[in-house]
């Protein structure tokens, strides 16, 4: 899941001026006389400069310093014209001496410097009988070699950590032909998504599938960081696309960088980079993944300094200046962004053996267990100066979504040790239960948003993951109620599902109402869209996976189907504006998160349960699957970040 859709930077860009010798023609041998006389004169300064520092800096010997040796030793002066009486005052011995020494070290000093002088010159004339070409080279060269010292600090090797017992990470083949059919299908949607953008958008973060061009928003900064490679890879590999999986690679190995400087998301370069790296390590073993993953980590930690260490929503990748969004309550930080940062950094201290990562989230949940919850519930915003919530506003959906989320799946990904978590899920969903889950006049149970005391009687399409988690956190639920929260993911699996029925185009809006006689069902005709979001399919593949019921293939085929015949273009796929009309227009963004969850979870709602077992696995909020840490298997136990 990710938050609601942001506006991307827009700005103009002026072309290049030439000022380079083929702008001037007829210039071309005066600009090589005129860069010999510049060089020339800027070493003439450089060394008038440090003797203007020798002679008129002031004599050092002036101020300095007695030290208490054999050589300076403080002796009673006597003054013998007052009668020999001791006034008090002190002779040197072995003053004159130091002077001495302190002008023949001046005279050292003359002598470097004027030797010095006459090595610069000589190697100024020397490259002033270079050619401006070979100049321009031997620049480059030395630029090359800072670059590659750079790159080898940044590569440094991390120690070598057994991987988890990784299960399932090439089956799921169904053995019904139909089905087999269907995942197929599946497949070449894939396909097709990826082939467009290695064609059209290769290297920039999306995709425009119309324009045919690549695609940002400000979640990303100015910087072209192939979000969509880096978020894909993990798909086409359980999809058996490696061809395509070693291109993603290839380009991460040669280009992702991040010393640029950008400001991001750090939120969403979380969970669509660091938790598409290390998705791509666990599956693959290619330890570039896990090398790019750690380098990020390090850009994401100056985030973290702020005076309660909530972390800042935006960090400069070159600069570590973290800030929040202006829109956000009065300068806070989002439960949904800092709330969800643990799976993936509890990975970086197992994978490092640094505690770093693991101490900055647990420090994130220890605060907000101190803290005072309003009728049990977490606001949405939390102001990382003074430690106090911002406006009261309560969502499962967006800005809240992932939070609860990630509480669960702490706990699934510790191998069901990590028992705080659980017990923070646990009263959290209980709080939510009792406030905000409610029963339509139709009989279609959804989860309202809670702001300022009041109940808003509306469901986004982010909050339709809930369905899924319900059912995912069933087992294990307090006073045995596994039975309870399964049939609650089913009614809101129902409910979404009927808001994906109840449009001519059988796709979800961006959210829908519940009042009076209007019932999942989007009334404002900016909550009409359909951006190709993954949360529904998400719920359908997590009921399937607990009760096989049928019912979940064929919607989550009705939905395959739709998205294949309305948001299917030459170009890739594309949001459209409008899912309420027979003639939709096209957003023209193929998102990164279609190709890492929608297409991801409908590829395993037809595959066999042995890909990607959940007893195994845990998928980020991206859907890439993490490996639970069995104590067993892993050397976690030993793990200083995790004691």
């Amino acid at each position: 899941m990710t938050t609601p859709a942001l506006l991307p930077l827009s700005g103009r860009r002026l072309p290049p001026l030439n000022l380079g010798a083929s702008a001037f023609p007829h210039h071309r041998a005066t600009l090589r006389l005129s860069e010999k006389f510049i060089l020339l004169l800027i070493l003439s300064a450089f060394i008038t400069l440090c003797f203007g520092a020798f002679f008129f800096l002031p004599d050092s010997s002036k101020h300095k310093r007695f030290d208490l040796g054999l050589e300076d030793v403080l002796i009673p002066h006597v003054d013998t014209s007052k009668g020999g009486k001791n006034l008090g005052g002190f002779l040197i011995h072995g003053q004159g001496h130091d002077e001495h020494r302190h002008r023949e070290e001046e005279e050292r000093l003359r002598n470097k410097i004027r030797a010095d002088h006459e090595k610069a010159l000589e190697e100024a004339k020397e490259k002033l009988k270079k050619s401006r070409d070979e100049i321009q080279a031997e620049i480059q060269t030395e630029k090359n070699k800072v670059v590659q010292e750079l790159k080898k600090k940044d590569s440094k090797p991390l120690p070598p950590v057994p991987l988890p017992n990784l299960i399932g990470i090439n089956s799921g083949e169904p053995a019904d032909p139909d089905i087999r059919e269907k995942r197929n299908k599946i497949k070449e949607m894939m396909k097709h998504a990826w082939d467009n953008y290695r064609q059209y958008g290769w290297g920039h973060n999306e995709l425009k599938p119309i324009a045919r061009k690549g695609h940002s928003t400000n979640i990303f900064g100015n910087s072209q960081m192939g979000a969509t490679i880096v978020d894909a890879l993990d798909t086409l590999y359980i999809m058996g696309l490696h061809d395509e999986f070693r291109e993603g690679q290839e380009w991460i190995d040669k280009n992702l960088d991040f010393s640029v400087n950008s400001e991001v998301s750090v939120f969403e370069v979380n969970i669509r980079f660091i938790g598409g790296l290390l998705a791509a390590y666990y599956l693959s073993g290619q330890e570039v993944f896990k090398i790019k993953a750690v380098q990020l980590a390090g850009k994401l930690l100056p985030a973290f300094n702020t005076p309660t260490g909530i972390p800042w929503a935006m960090v400069n990748l070159k600069s570590g200046v973290g800030r929040n969004w202006g829109w956000a309550s009065a300068g806070s930080s989002i439960l949904a962004e800092f709330g969800t940062l643990h799976m993936e950094f509890v990975h970086l201290s197992y994978l490092t053996g640094d505690p770093v990562y693991y101490n900055k989230v647990m420090h994130i949940r220890k605060l907000l267990q101190k803290m005072d919850r309003p009728n049990g519930l977490y606001p949405n915003y939390l102001n990382p100066r003074t430690g106090r919530w911002g406006q009261h506003h309560t969502s499962v959906g967006g800005l809240g979504d992932s939070f609860y989320e990630y509480l669960l799946k702490a706990w699934l990904m510790s191998d069901k040790m990590d028992t705080e978590a659980r017990k923070m899920y646990d009263d959290a969903i209980e709080a939510i239960e009792k406030h905000l889950v409610r029963k339509s006049n139709g009989g279609l149970t959804f989860i309202g948003e809670w702001k300022n005391g009041h109940l808003e009687r509306k469901m986004g399409h982010l909050t339709c993951f809930a369905g899924g988690m319900f059912a995912l956190g069933a087992d294990g639920s307090r006073d045995d109620k596994a039975g309870h929260y399964l049939q609650l993911g089913a009614e809101i699996a129902h409910t979404c599902h009927e808001s994906y029925d109840r449009t001519t185009l059988k796709l979800g809006p961006e959210a829908f109402k519940f009042d009076g006689g209007v019932e999942a069902v989007a009334v404002r005709q900016n909550e009409k869209y359909y951006i190709l979001r993954p949360e529904v399919i998400e719920t359908y593949w997590y009921m399937w996976r607990f009760t096989h019921d049928p019912k979940y293939r064929q919607w989550g085929w009705e939905a395959t189907q739709a998205i294949d015949k309305y948001c299917r273009v030459s170009g890739g796929f594309s949001g459209v504006k409008d899912v309420y009309s027979s003639s939709p227009t096209y957003d023209d963004v193929q998102q990164s998160f279609f190709l890492a969850e929608t297409l991801k979870y409908l590829y395993l709602l037809f595959s066999n349960d042995d890909l990607l077992p959940l007893d195994n696995w845990v998928f980020n909020t991206e859907a890439h699957p993490l490996p639970v840490l069995h104590l067993a298997n892993t050397t976690l136990s030993g793990n200083p970040a995790y004691r």
